[in-house]
């Protein structure tokens, strides 16, 4: 397949991995990469030094070209993005911060940078920080999708920029690739579907639940992470997000959760909390939200506990049906997407 996503970072199909953190590891994005694909490491849970080592050990397991994510809101995620700057990394995907500096410095090496947006604003100011193309992001998605769906927004986001733009929110097999294409995209994002690969380090008590589970089987809402966020709809994820006295978090639990978060970032406690304090009560209410569900995500997605964890998925669970390996999924996806346009293509003889 060719597409402007394809040229643009030198792929074969224009599929590329979502950053999942605990999930997208370098195992799981040098198989993708591997596959053809774009594969994307999540930063969000690692420390500068262990980024950096994630990027060395995908380096080892493919000569491929792969990407990066930086989630700016996250704490450590800045310093983390200057470590994808510094080992040169391919592609860096930014997403709810300013990336004009990420862009400068990326595009001096010869890097592309994605940025991750939800709305016609977000993605026309990232064309203008630098973005080589932008991941428009719908309702349907993973964790935080936009208030769209992914039919309208992303035709609303290729008509306002000019560069290329991956469609994420949906999408899981050869139909909805065929589908995005469609509607002007360059290519698709995908999370959902490729977490639930033999590849994958999600856990199997979550990869056979997500089997399990229906379009309709996910909850949304803005108390479980301070932000509006998709998740496998469980007993687990439904207490969790609930709403809490006076719309607040729990925070005696936030304090705990914020010091084992300090200890994963190698981040020295009293650092992290004075920044989260400095930056005002409404993010500081957020970033308490954030402890709690990075600690429920973790318990999902490592451990599969399945009393108390939560695994942020998309609607696209319902598509789902067996747990192939990745190259086996792309070969598949090409063909239903082939016989997709075949099929349009007759009917509009």
């Amino acid at each position: 397949m060719k597409t402007r996503i394809t040229e643009l970072f030198g792929i074969r199909y224009p599929i590329m991995l979502a950053g999942m953190s605990w999930i997208s590891v370098p195992e799981m994005v040098a198989a993708v990469s591997n596959a053809g694909g774009l594969g994307i490491l999540a930063t969000g849970p690692l420390s500068v030094q262990e980024t950096r080592k994630s990027i060395l050990r995908i380096r080892e397991l493919t000569d491929k070209p792969f990407g990066a994510n930086a989630t700016l809101l996250f704490p450590g995620a800045k310093e983390n993005a200057k470590v994808l700057l510094e080992e040169k990394v391919p592609v860096i995907n930014f997403s709810l911060g300013k990336g004009d500096w990420i862009a400068e410095a990326a595009h001096r090496y010869g890097g592309k940078v994605v940025a991750t947006v939800v709305n016609e604003r977000h993605g026309i100011a990232a064309q203008k920080q630098g973005a080589d193309g932008l991941v428009a992001t719908g309702y349907e998605a993973a964790a935080h999708g936009g208030d769209v769906t992914s039919l309208l927004l992303v035709p609303s986001i290729v008509d306002a920029v000019d560069i290329p733009v991956i469609a994420a929110g949906g999408f899981a097999d050869g139909r909805g690739l065929a589908a995005a294409l469609a509607l002007g995209a360059e290519g698709i994002s995908m999370g959902t579907r490729l977490m639930t690969t033999q590849e994958s380090g999600l856990h199997e008590n979550y990869k056979k639940l997500s089997l399990e589970k229906g379009v309709t089987d996910t909850i949304y809402g803005n108390y479980f992470d301070g932000l509006g966020c998709r998740s496998l709809k469980t007993p687990a994820a439904v207490k969790a997000y609930r709403k809490g006295f006076l719309g607040m978090p729990d925070f005696l639990a936030a304090l705990v959760n914020s010091r084992d978060i300090a200890k994963m970032l190698n981040l020295p406690y009293s650092r992290l909390l004075a920044g989260v304090l400095l930056s005002g009560i409404k993010n500081s209410v957020m970033m308490a939200y954030l402890a709690n569900a990075f600690k429920a995500i973790s318990l999902a997605t490592e451990k599969g506990d399945m009393d108390k964890g939560v695994l942020t998925v998309g609607q696209s669970t319902g598509l789902l049906h067996d747990i192939p390996t990745i190259s086996e999924l792309f070969e598949r996806m090409v063909k239903e997407a082939k016989d997709s346009q075949k099929r349009i293509s007759d009917a509009m003889e």
